[in-house]
């Protein structure tokens, strides 16, 4: 069997890897090609394209790379047209994704979307697409499941194979203790995976950190940076501000472990943030423009996954966001989609834990909770499981249809 793969963001390329080695550990004789990045080609993918290079969000954005995006489809289209794979597993990456699946449907080839787009979150008319084009969802939180059943698709919910990642990965010990040699409590930044997220949020963290500094002189911060040319980034905007910041490369899950407090910028980080139990506030820094949009699209309350985990009320009718004179008890994270500067904001919420005990002890019980009932282990041998017996049930009507012939 061969299973192509069509993975564009840094996220879906560590649970496309998990999902390979999943589904090569029931069957070594598959083989997996398409797109993806590094982590899935350490995994056994024969990548085409790493597609990661090319995450962008944003139509400017799309538009000046949609040569590249047409050069990859066409090239996936002969190769489902002259190598017919068994079958295409989508993860993320929607706007391209699209059109994967639009070509694997034209040469009949069965589709999975592993780790679907947040639709019940924007535009949710986007799901006839899904209807048509997506043969399986494989939903990675609960509430996923009855919103896309109650619009006809095929849903499953396998959980989130972040998870799987968090309960194996292993930390560097030896860093941990540098960082801990240093009594000072840490405020951690993590200004998102994305150039763009590093863009357009880091500036404001830097300044909400020298408020928080302003107030609480023993704080100490660090950025988690996810590639270098971001590090070089954050070095150039913290040498023009005076609050005092580390910048590291690859030390995220050591520089959460060992934070007091966070500030993040929104996306699936919230789900580490929630699997070590750190208060953490999120800010998710848009155009006047896009921002103004948003609110006729946009169909939830909160940004974060972890608050949608928690609230009862996530869905909302009128674009309505977070209130943090309401909502402060009803979902761990602070969370500020905006345009506006909302460093003040930021830096009170971090302020208070750092200052008053009870506080943050408060936060970090509802994320207790929440782990307790969310944050398991599993998902990436159910998606192995589904998607094999799937596969094995098409092979069955397959040579049952041919033996009727």
């Amino acid at each position: 069997m061969k299973i192509f793969f069509s993975v564009g963001e840094p996220s879906g390329d560590l649970h496309g890897a998990n999902l390979i080695r999943k589904l090569h550990e029931r069957d070594p004789s598959m083989q997996f090609v398409g797109y993806g990045g590094p982590r899935m080609q350490q995994a056994g993918c024969e990548l085409n394209q790493d597609l990661t290079q090319l995450a962008v969000m944003g139509f400017i954005r799309v538009f000046t790379n949609i040569r590249a995006f047409w050069r990859l489809l066409w090239q996936a289209d002969r190769y489902f047209r002259d190598h017919r794979p068994d079958a295409v597993v989508m993860i993320d990456f929607p706007g391209f994704n699209w059109w994967i699946a639009r070509r694997a449907r034209v040469h009949g080839i069965p589709v999975f979307y592993y780790g679907t787009p947040q639709m019940w979150a924007w535009a949710g008319w986007r799901v006839r697409k899904m209807r048509k084009l997506v043969d399986y969802v494989l939903c990675k939180l609960p509430f996923e499941v009855d919103w896309y059943e109650s619009r006809g698709c095929r849903a499953t919910y396998v959980g989130h194979p972040y998870f799987d990642e968090l309960h194996e990965r292993q930390l560097d010990r030896d860093f941990l203790s540098e960082l801990q040699v240093d009594q000072r409590p840490l405020v951690t930044i993590l200004p998102g995976s994305r150039d763009q997220e590093v863009q357009s949020n880091l500036r404001w963290f830097l300044r909400a950190g020298q408020l928080i500094q302003d107030q609480v002189p023993n704080v100490r911060f660090a950025i988690a940076a996810f590639r270098e040319n971001q590090a070089e980034l954050a070095r150039e905007l913290v040498s023009n501000e005076s609050v005092d910041v580390e910048v590291y490369v690859n030390r995220t899950p050591e520089l959460i472990h060992v934070a007091h407090s966070c500030l993040a910028c929104s996306g699936s980080v919230s789900l580490e943030l929630l699997f070590h139990e750190k208060p953490a506030v999120i800010h998710y820094h848009v155009g006047r423009i896009p921002f103004f949009l948003q609110g006729f699209f946009r169909k939830v309350r909160y940004i974060t996954l972890v608050n949608l985990l928690a609230a009862e009320d996530r869905y909302c009718e009128n674009g309505e966001l977070y209130n943090p004179r309401t909502d402060v008890e009803k979902v761990p994270y602070p969370e500020y989609l905006t345009c506006t500067d909302k460093t003040l904001a930021i830096a009170d919420h971090v302020i208070q834990w750092l200052t008053d005990e009870t506080t943050s002890d408060r936060v970090r019980e509802q994320l207790r909770s929440l782990k307790a009932d969310f944050a398991h282990q599993g998902a990436s041998d159910r998606a192995a499981d589904f998607v094999l017996k799937k596969m094995g049930d098409r092979t069955k009507v397959q040579s049952h249809r041919s033996k009727a012939a």
